[in-house]
């Protein structure tokens, strides 16, 4: 201590440590640490500083800023990102990196954060501030400036980046750091790149700068204007749709939305980050939208006259690349916290919050519904949906299993309350389209960047999230070639994940694009190369993922047929550590189609037949595209 009792002299990252472990969040007068601990790997960037603080912090009190040992930094990411997702990103975890390939290595996971707007801080050392010692070992010389670093590539992912190049920098930028991390509209990925000198400096710190902070989780309530009008436009509709995305549950107004869509009979689409705003079987469900959408929220999005989108910043799965809302006439409310989401489409903007809103909307249309004839179309639609699930979780295959079967079982296996998790290849898609979910925390799907590798990772996350809850994760094999390391660390952390490994021996999703833009599934199997024809078309590769989960530490069950993996995951979820459930599925059985389009543009001249056929197709949806005036 110096200087009386009102300042205390700490490294920076002793600093940096003592600030997080002090920051809390609120919202409805519900407080909780706002940093559940810190995710690290360890080099010489900041093995002296960060690592030495989190040291001395575990021997004063573990539990205000927890440790966890990490095997890969994007992976770390991820399982922050999956931790503060089912917390409604009120809270989340810290992550800290050496300099070098450690803190490019967070670059993939930043921007899958960034884009769903997910808050994590990212703590990756840096070269030397005093640039006494350069270049230093991992240094990336820039002959134009010694002020760039590869934490530079940190910059265009992160929603706010900053460099600690003198101790007295890090009270404004942990404050600033904190105001977007807990801002609903501005969140995602924070960077504080943390020259390796400077962490391990000392500096006499003000105590106020580690009392306990309390960050308000605003509510924004609408503007009275602004409802006036969506209202008005509310009132005008004859075939209204509800496209509920992400911000419906991360607000948590999926009450709110059952009370609107029963009161009103306006029926309820869903975006991936939106599914399970409402239940499944709700009255005004009709599940997916768009691309990966069911024929009968898309039939419904195609007649619309006004849509009201709330919490959605309408990607181009969600819309059809711009096709799927076809009524020339149709007009957007948008209900969104961020205005950049609330402006597309030419909609009716209004920047709120969407609890705050759908409740408003609630009280000003009392009595206003939509016409009997509207509520049993969407009935009937939406149970002819139910039927064709039914059959594809039904499906059987010439050989191995229907992935559609496999889907089917892992949704009867979750239960009321299991968390399952997907990212990328042809699951989430199909997944879209046919889960059931019952319980808005269920259905955990990255789709923002579809990122390969999140699944495992996020599945760590989710059950340090939720230790009461199943966790299901399901994985391709591509995916999981991509990031199966913290396997490891669940199991270190005695952290139980039940994970679903789907063999197909290459990538289903995209052999099936391939396929539709007339590429042929051109290396998309995982085979030898053909010595006679020079192509990847040989012999189905001898590789054995079951076994690879187990020299990491999972148990593992080998299910081949629909009635053997029902009986695995009943097995593991009775089980009580990690365990990998290796089933094998068909790659050329699709799931039923949405009959709505994607734009992957086609080659416009070839040699190959399929592509030329591709194109006419192509050509054929393109003028269904629009801009929405």
């Amino acid at each position: 201590m110096s200087d009386g009792a009102s300042t205390v002299r700490l490294t920076v990252g002793q600093a940096l440590v003592r600030f997080l472990a002090a920051q809390w969040s609120e919202r409805d007068g519900v407080e909780q640490r706002f940093f559940a601990g810190c995710f690290g790997i360890f080099g010489h960037g900041n093995v002296a500083g960060v690592g030495q603080a989190l040291a001395q912090a575990a021997h004063a009190d573990p539990e205000e800023l927890p440790y966890y040992q990490s095997r890969n930094e994007q992976a770390m990411v991820h399982a922050a990102v999956g931790f503060a997702r089912l917390r409604d990103r009120l809270q989340t975890f810290a992550c800290t990196t050496s300099i070098g390939p450690g803190a490019t290595n967070l670059v993939t996971g930043a921007a899958l954060a960034t884009i769903n707007r997910i808050p994590v801080l990212l703590l990756p050392g840096d070269i030397f501030a005093t640039r006494v010692a350069n270049p230093v070992l991992q240094e990336l010389e820039d002959p134009r400036s010694y002020d760039v670093s590869v934490n530079d590539t940190l910059r265009p992912v992160s929603r706010y980046w900053d460099r600690i190049n003198r101790p007295e920098q890090l009270i404004p930028a942990a404050l600033a750091a904190m105001r977007v991390l807990t801002d609903p509209a501005e969140t995602g990925a924070v960077t504080l790149a943390l020259p390796q000198d400077v962490q391990a400096e000392s500096h006499d710190w003000p105590v106020e700068f580690f009392a306990r902070r309390v960050w308000h989780v605003a509510r924004p309530v609408p503007e009275p204007a602004a409802l006036d009008r969506a209202v008005e436009l509310i009132r005008s509709a004859r075939r209204p749709l509800l496209v509920a995305g992400g911000g419906v549950i991360y607000s948590g107004a999926t009450q709110a939305l059952a009370d609107f869509a029963a009161a009103t009979g306006v029926p309820v689409a869903e975006t991936q980050a939106g599914k399970g705003s409402l239940t499944w079987d709700h009255p005004a469900a009709v599940g997916a939208i768009g691309a990966t959408g069911t024929t009968a929220a898309n039939e419904l999005a195609a007649q619309a006259d006004v849509v009201i989108g709330v919490g959605t910043r309408y990607s181009d799965f969600t819309t059809a690349s711009r096709s799927v809302f076809a009524n020339p006439d149709v007009r957007f409310v948008n209900v969104n916290v961020a205005s950049f989401d609330a402006a597309k489409h030419a909609g009716l903007a209004v920047v709120a919050d969407a609890k705050a809103t759908l409740t408003a909307l609630g009280e000003r249309l009392a009595g206003w519904q939509v016409d009997q004839d509207y509520r049993t179309r969407t009935t009937e639609l939406a149970g002819n949906w139910q039927r064709i699930v039914d059959d594809a979780y039904a499906a059987t295959a010439p050989t191995n299993l229907a992935q559609t079967a496999v889907l089917g079982a892992v949704n009867e296996a979750a239960g009321e309350r299991g968390v399952v998790i997907n990212a990328a290849g042809s699951m989430p898609g199909e997944l879209h389209k046919l889960f059931r979910a019952r319980d808005p925390k269920q259905y955990h799907v990255e789709y923002g960047y579809s990122c390969m590798g999140y699944e495992i990772a996020a599945g760590l996350g989710v059950r340090l999230a939720a230790p009461d809850r199943e966790v299901i994760v399901l994985v391709g094999d591509g995916s999981y070639l991509m990031l199966a390391q913290e396997i490891v660390t669940a199991v270190q952390e005695n952290v139980k994940l039940t994970i679903v490994l789907v063999q197909n021996h290459g990538y289903a999703s995209i052999g099936s694009l391939s396929e539709s833009v007339g590429s042929e599934r051109f290396a998309t199997s995982y085979r030898y190369r053909n010595p006679k024809t020079g192509a990847l078309d040989g012999d189905v590769l001898p590789v054995d993922l079951a076994a690879n989960a187990a020299s990491l530490g999972a148990d593992v069950i080998r299910a081949g047929s629909l009635d053997e993996l029902r009986s695995a995951l009943a097995k593991a979820r009775e089980a009580t550590r990690t365990t990998l459930v290796h089933v094998e599925t068909d790659p050329l059985t699709g799931a039923p189609d949405s009959q709505a389009w994607w734009d992957v543009p086609v080659a416009e001249v070839s040699t190959l037949e399929a592509t030329q056929r591709a194109r006419a197709e192509y050509d054929k949806n393109k003028p269904s595209q629009r801009q929405y005036l």
